[in-house]
C-alpha cells in the first residue's frame, strides 16, 4: 500500500497490466490530490489526450466544461480538480466506430486506492454509462438517459451526466430537460465545491 498520493500516482504512470491490449500502448492519464473536492469519473482517454497527455483536451472536455460552468485554468487546477477515468489509457478504436470500451483493469487496481486518499471530495461526476454502471449500484435505471433524468435521487454529492462527445448532440435535441434542468443544478454544485470554507 502506497503513504503518499505521489507514490501512488508514479506507481499508477508505471502501470502495464494491459500493455498488450493497448494498440498504442500505455499512457495512463489521472489528475488526483488529498485536496481535490470536485471527482470527474468519465471513460478512457481518446485518441488526442493520449498525444497530449491532458485529459478531456478535446471537443468533449469543452462541452463538459460548458457544462460545469469552469474555464481551463478551474478545470485543471489539481488540488481541487481529480479525474480519474474508467480505463487510463487509450483502448483504441473499435470495429463499429468509436472508441472501444474502457479496459477493466484500472477500476479494479487503482480506484480504491485513489478514492481512499481524497478524502475531501464533495461532489463526483459520473460521466457516462461505464461510471455509472460501477458507482450507481443502487437505483440507476435500464438506460443512461433514465438514470440521468433522476440526477435528484442520487443525492448532492454524486450526479451523472452523458458522455459529452458530438453523439450527445441528438440527445440533447430529444431531452431538453438536460439543459433547461440538470446544467443549472449541476453549475450550482460545482460552483459550491470551488467556495472557501468558513
Amino acid at each position: 500500500m502506497n503513504n503518499s498520493m505521489t507514490e501512488l500516482l508514479s506507481d499508477i504512470d508505471r502501470c502495464r497490466i494491459c500493455e498488450n491490449d493497448l494498440p498504442l500502448g500505455p499512457r495512463p492519464i489521472v489528475r488526483a490530490s488529498r485536496s481535490a473536492r470536485l471527482l470527474i469519473i468519465g471513460q478512457a482517454p481518446g485518441s488526442k489526450v493520449h498525444q497530449s497527455g491532458i485529459p478531456w483536451d478535446d471537443s468533449s472536455g469543452e462541452r463538459l466544461r460548458d457544462w460545469m460552468q469552469l474555464d481551463k485554468t478551474a478545470f485543471y487546477d489539481q488540488s481541487c480538480v481529480a479525474i480519474m477515468p474508467m480505463g487510463f489509457c487509450y483502448p483504441g478504436r473499435a470495429i463499429s466506430g468509436g472508441d472501444n470500451p474502457p479496459r477493466p483493469e484500472c477500476a479494479l487496481k487503482w480506484h480504491r486506492q485513489l478514492l481512499d486518499m481524497m478524502s475531501n471530495i464533495r461532489l463526483t461526476l459520473l460521466v457516462g454509462t461505464y461510471a455509472q454502471a460501477r458507482y450507481l449500484t443502487a437505483g440507476r435505471k435500464k438506460t443512461m438517459t433514465d438514470t440521468v433524468r433522476v440526477w435528484r435521487s442520487f443525492g448532492r454529492a454524486m450526479m451523472p451526466v452523458p458522455h459529452p462527445s458530438w453523439r450527445v448532440t441528438s440527445w440533447l435535441t430529444k431531452n431538453p430537460w438536460f439543459e433547461r434542468e440538470l446544467i443549472p443544478d449541476l453549475r450550482q454544485r460545482v460552483a459550491a465545491v470551488f467556495e472557501p470554507d468558513h
